[in-house]
């Protein structure tokens, strides 16, 4: 098979529009598993190439701190959801001491 075009894709925003409208064509259930299979080697073309650019990619340590500190605060914030869902039984209901 040939490997996906990438180069109408120039920017990381182009990337993950593109992403964002595979995604959505995979969850189609029109979408024949041959077409979702081809969606899906164009999907990791583009994160190859996202991966790329972002190695690339000269960040002032300014912009650095900035990227870590969001880093950790979406880490915290899946911490506080992973906590809340296991404080919630598996029937839906609060668990005890809650």
């Amino acid at each position: 098979m040939a490997k996906p075009d990438t180069a109408p894709y120039k920017t990381f925003d182009q990337i993950t529009d593109r992403l964002d409208e595979i995604v959505s064509q995979v969850r189609d259930k029109e979408t024949s598993l041959e077409r979702s299979l081809d969606l899906f080697d164009e999907a990791i073309a583009l994160g190859s190439k996202a991966v790329d650019m972002v190695d690339r990619t000269n960040f002032t340590p300014e912009e650095e701190a900035k990227l870590r500190a969001e880093a950790n605060d979406k880490d915290a914030g899946q911490g506080e959801k992973d906590e809340a869902a296991h404080e919630q039984g598996a029937d839906g209901q609060q668990g005890e001491g809650a």
